[in-house]
């Protein structure tokens, strides 16, 4: 498997130290996040999932602990709005350049309003997805924040 992808090359372009880890990607398993946590030995707290969201009809991009939920009135207001839904995966393929399963914060198509759970910053290092199916990176909170523009909030249910 290739371990270049937008996600890596803007991760390369940032200047940030990152380690790929790969595993074998299951797209039957029912919580996918906890799934990859599991194949690499991680717990499951510094495995965070990329969720892209809509708040009042705007595109936005969520960083949250793998076995986590978020709430939805929390996204609101992190980003200002009211409201805030799921993106519809076809949707978020098509804004991010990334297949649902491999969505990272890092190298997206389009450029988003990015926020990240707060409980990143007290993990040592955290795992994101790194642009593909069965491919992570793993980098400090601060990297991962300084790479994707994110900005830490209060995010989960």
């Amino acid at each position: 498997m290739s371990k270049s992808t937008p996600a890596t090359v803007a991760l390369d372009g940032a200047g940030v130290a990152y380690t790929v880890v790969t595993y074998e990607y299951d797209s039957t398993a029912e919580q996918v996040g906890n799934h990859a946590a599991e194949a690499i030995g991680e717990p499951p707290e510094r495995v965070f999932k990329t969720l892209m969201v809509e708040v009042d009809g705007r595109p936005a991009c969520v960083v949250v602990p793998v076995a986590r939920n978020i709430s939805m009135k929390k996204v609101a207001a992190a980003f200002g709005g009211k409201s805030a839904q799921m993106m519809k995966p076809t949707n978020a393929e098509r804004a991010t350049g990334f297949r649902v399963g491999g969505i990272s914060p890092f190298g997206q198509k389009k450029k988003v309003p990015t926020a990240m759970a707060q409980e990143a910053q007290g993990e040592p290092y955290m795992v994101i997805n790194g642009g593909r199916r069965g491919l992570l990176v793993r980098l400090s909170p601060a990297d991962a924040m300084q790479a994707s523009g994110a900005f830490p909030a209060d995010l989960l249910s």
